[in-house]
């Protein structure tokens, strides 16, 4: 039978036939069977240690998570280990304390209290949150038969330094779809590093259980619910990284099996630079093609719906005009001459429409249309109206039909063009940001999932949810808050998950800050005076930022911001199409 059975399989790889077994029996693996989980042999803490360094050491141990964070339940007396959830672990800075309670120590008996501040945490979806404030736990420790002190009552959960957590953990992106199939998404991560020979099994199980639980009434996937991995993810013979997934979905129509190959090879394009297989029960998915790298998936990915027109080069709202970044220069058409008093104003990713925030009778009004013709006033009008911001066009070439804007700082307008041309406020429900504030600024990101606002000085990044006709934020995040503060002053999308922020922070006049909160890059301060007012970011396009002495731009972290020839006046704003 096994002769046979062999047989059949040359056959079949002789034809060249691809199909998709439908008839086998699938042997999906789970995390139990990963590297992961290996049984860990832990050291055993240093004889005579004070609980004082019991507890710190305890703490350290969380650098290694082997065997379910064995090492760390070393310290541990047999029935808290038995009970210690080792899930979701805190970071906390790195430097914390340990220090005496008010109870007096007892011979057998005594307790510490751990200090320090808190930095985030992961979720079930290994997603980081931010997580402010600080914290004191107190930890119970008893002496052992051997007259050693053991831990046995510790602090809810791991607690791990961030300079640990940087070393154990790592970053992934993973990548889901925007509801109409049109464009992926990243979705941050993080998955234990050591051995790093499991992170590419780590990251088949989280791609398998679908969009983060922030993102997850936001992006879809392109597998099924019931999509298990049908045998370990590494490398094969012959270099190739092999996916091989099981239970992905009924009607796998060609579309569908290019949509699981882009999102599946994107999610690896961070961890791998081999060639990516997706295999469904060991076949390969589509018959045409066997390896993937990511530049082969570009077109199902959305790539083109996202990048921005090398002749589109910026503009600046200045002295009630529209004119061009390139050289200053106003733009053709009313809005360049100057006719609607501009205030600010923001280009369609195609960059064929404008919409337009100009000032006349002591109101603020929007006007949208062609950007070179005349633009039509919306029936909104406000005391103010934030720099307006373009939703993602339904195809490449394809002209934006819809634009946001916040009225007052306390509403958001969803302006929407009918078929008839005309531009209508459907509005955008917005309970959960309520009680952070007044808004001043909103920014939605290119691929139209995500919208990072600036509330009461303080940025935030909310989840874009579509219900038919009903479209709301949710899932507001604050990020970075312990470095802003009240600061932030203007905010772009410099990629997908990243975002530029100016402030009035000496400190941190122009940062990088991932959208998850997890990583902020200082730029240089160089040149810069603070408060740093309206910021443009774009992929593959320098940032600028204007200050009170004028329009600087830099294309890096560490560039010396350069100034521009453009002299520009009070008031004006800077902005990239989207």
């Amino acid at each position: 039978m096994k002769r046979l059975a062999l047989l059949a399989m040359v056959l079949l790889t002789l034809s060249g036939c691809a199909a998709i077994p439908t008839n086998t029996q699938p042997k999906p693996i789970g995390s139990k069977d990963s590297k992961a989980s290996n049984t860990v042999n832990a050291p055993e803490p240093s004889r005579g240690a004070d609980p004082f360094q019991i507890v710190r050491d305890f703490i350290e141990s969380t650098s290694n998570p082997g065997g379910s964070f064995a090492a760390a339940k070393a310290y541990l007396t047999p029935e808290a280990a038995k009970n210690w959830d080792t899930r979701n672990p805190t970071i906390i800075e790195t430097s914390f304390s340990t220090v005496p309670t008010s109870q007096a120590p007892q011979e057998k008996t005594q307790t510490v209290l751990l200090q320090g501040k808190n930095v985030g945490r992961l979720g079930n979806d290994n997603a980081f949150t931010p997580q402010l404030g600080d914290f004191q736990q107190p930890v119970k420790l008893e002496k052992n038969s051997d007259g050693q002190w053991r831990i046995s009552e510790p602090p809810p959960g791991v607690y791990m330094p961030q300079n640990l957590f940087s070393t154990t953990y790592r970053r992934v992106t993973l990548y889901f779809y925007n509801p109409e199939f049109t464009v992926l998404v990243p979705d941050a991560r993080y998955v234990v590093v050591p051995p790093a020979t499991s992170i590419p099994f780590r990251v088949t199980e989280l791609l398998t259980k679908g969009p983060g639980e922030a993102l997850r009434d936001t992006l879809v996937s392109a597998l099924g619910p019931d999509t298990e991995a049908f045998s370990e993810t590494k490398e094969s013979d012959d270099g190739a990284l092999e996916v091989n997934l099981t239970k992905v979905g009924k009607d796998l129509t060609p579309e569908k099996s290019k949509q699981i190959v882009a999102q599946v090879v994107k999610s690896y394009s961070g961890v791998t630079t081999s060639r990516v297989r997706v295999l469904v029960e060991g076949q390969q998915i589509l018959p045409d093609q066997r390896d993937y790298r990511p530049s082969d998936v570009s077109a199902i990915a959305g790539e083109a719906l996202l990048a921005l027109n090398s002749n589109l080069q910026g503009l600046v709202t200045m002295d009630g005009a529209v004119r061009s970044l390139a050289d200053g220069n106003p733009i053709k058409g009313p809005a360049g001459a100057g006719a609607y008093n501009a205030v600010s104003a923001a280009q369609s990713l195609d960059g064929s429409r404008l919409a337009v925030v100009s000032r006349g009778g002591g109101q603020m009004r929007l006007r949208v249309g062609e950007l070179e013709g005349d633009l039509s006033e919306v029936d909104l009008r406000a005391t103010t109206l934030s720099r307006p911001t373009w939703q993602l066009s339904s195809g490449p070439k394809e002209p934006g039909s819809e634009v946001w804007t916040v009225v007052n700082g306390s509403s958001v307008a969803r302006v929407t063009r009918s078929d008839n041309g005309s531009w209508t406020d459907k509005g955008v429900n917005i309970t959960e940001l309520a009680p952070f504030g007044s808004i001043s600024e909103l920014r939605l990101s290119r691929d139209g999932t995500r919208a990072a606002l600036v509330i009461a000085g303080k940025l935030y990044v909310a989840s874009v949810v579509r219900n038919n006709q009903d479209v709301a934020l949710r899932a507001p995040r604050p990020v970075q808050p312990s470095a802003f503060g009240s600061s932030v002053q203007s905010i772009d999308w410099l990629s997908q998950d990243v975002l530029v922020v100016s402030s009035s922070l000496p400190s941190l006049p122009v940062s990088k800050v991932y959208t998850d909160g997890s990583k902020l890059d200082r730029y240089s301060q160089s040149n810069l005076t603070v408060p740093v007012g309206p910021v443009a970011a774009a992929p593959a396009r320098q940032v600028q930022v204007i200050d009170s002495s004028g329009l600087w731009s830099a294309a890096d972290i560490t560039d010396v911001w350069k100034s521009s020839a453009i002299r520009v006046s009070p008031g004006a704003s800077v902005f990239y199409p989207g």
